[in-house]
């Protein structure tokens, strides 16, 4: 039994290990069905056509304290289902959901929890807080 232990721990380790580089090289989808693709200069464009736009920041909290994009709300992907939309948004108001970035899973995952609760004017900011702090635009903190 004692001898059983190192290979039990060393293989523990691998695969702790394998799962966190799988987790490095994910990269999100090119498009998610049932929403519209912007990126920063939309998402400008979109605040201002759309007086209701509703910006939602999927990040985890601690993410979010290191800066986030003004006007958003915080609803991290776990926290995220038909309940804790409902006193954000309206089934059709003009959504937009970002998280990190294109290695970020947040986003994608909120984009389908709302579509599967009906929401229907959904837009990704696939590239995230990375593209609009890379392009200089105001963060909030």
């Amino acid at each position: 039994m004692i001898q059983l232990l190192p290979k039990t721990v060393l293989l523990l380790t691998f695969l702790f290990y394998y799962q966190t580089s799988l987790a490095d090289d994910y990269l999100s989808p090119e498009t998610i069905e049932g929403s519209t693709i912007v990126d920063a200069e939309a998402l400008i464009e979109l605040a201002r056509e759309q007086q209701d736009l509703v910006i939602i920041d999927s990040r985890i909290r601690a993410d979010r304290r290191q800066g986030y994009i003004a006007g958003s709300i915080s609803l991290p992907d776990t926290e995220t289902s038909c309940t804790s939309l409902l006193p954000h948004i309206e089934k059709s108001t003009p959504t937009v959901f970002y998280c990190n970035g294109p290695k970020c899973r947040r986003s994608d995952r909120a984009i389908v929890i709302a579509k599967n609760c009906g929401y229907t004017n959904i837009y990704w900011f696939r590239g995230g807080f990375e593209e609009w702090k890379n392009k200089h635009y105001l963060i909030s903190k």
